[in-house]
């Protein structure tokens, strides 16, 4: 675990050089990610992201999404059904401002392995309720996970992870944003791994770079 923590803060030096040579405005995610096993085929979602403008103290977004999912096969394929709250403290003009957003939305993930490569694609539907408009929006994320130290995501298994996720709206302007992300990550147990790493996120008229901390817990299904 020493050595995982040093990783972790080279990773966070990184993202500062990145953002710094891009002359972007570097900010922090904080990432909690949850899934727990209702059954064999059920599984409960849970997940909460706090992000910030900088390290810490400046809230941008504060996003907590839940949602019951369904396994079409075991391991490979899941259905999910969530709703997402999503406070959202942009600055307009210099004055820091505040907007609520619920949202409902469908997603599939389908998995696959080569090797040592663990490969995911996630489509997702969003329903947008804003506090003065309605939008849909569409997303498809591709990512990918490579053990370092073992052929497996076994405990203690350091690892490679990268995505790249494009958001398209389903009316205009259709290009929404497009997410690049590149992280070391470390298997804590069979249950718990832990990521730290860079995102860079293009928008029409932006382009930011985050540091990005997530914690992932997968709890798996017991009987009493």
């Amino acid at each position: 675990m020493k050595f995982f923590k040093k990783l972790a803060v080279s990773v966070l030096c990184l993202g500062s050089i990145l953002s710094f040579a891009q002359e972007n405005d570097l900010g922090a995610w904080y990432m909690y990610f949850g899934n727990n096993k209702i059954s064999k085929k059920l599984n409960f979602h849970n997940e909460i992201q706090y992000r910030n403008f900088d390290g810490i103290g400046d809230l941008e977004q504060l996003l907590i999404r839940t949602g019951i999912g369904y396994d079409l096969t075991e391991n490979n394929n899941n259905v999910l059904l969530g709703y997402g709250f999503i406070l959202s403290q942009p600055y307009v003009k210099g004055e820091k401002t505040e907007n609520i957003e619920h949202r409902i939305f469908q997603q599939y993930i389908t998995k696959q392995k080569f090797g040592r490569f663990n490969l995911q694609h996630r489509y997702r539907l969003d329903e947008r309720f804003l506090q003065d408009d309605f939008r849909m929006r569409f997303r498809y994320l591709l990512g990918l996970n490579i053990p370092i130290n073992n052929k497996e995501m076994l405990p203690k298994t350091l690892y490679v992870s990268a995505y790249n996720e494009i958001f398209l709206n389903l009316d205009s302007p259709v290009f929404d944003r497009n997410r690049v992300y590149g992280a070391l990550g470390f298997v804590i147990n069979k249950n718990m791994r832990i990521e730290a790493g860079y995102m860079n996120q293009l928008q029409e008229n932006k382009n930011r770079g985050q540091i990005q901390i997530g914690f992932y817990n997968n709890i798996p299904f017991t009987r009493n």
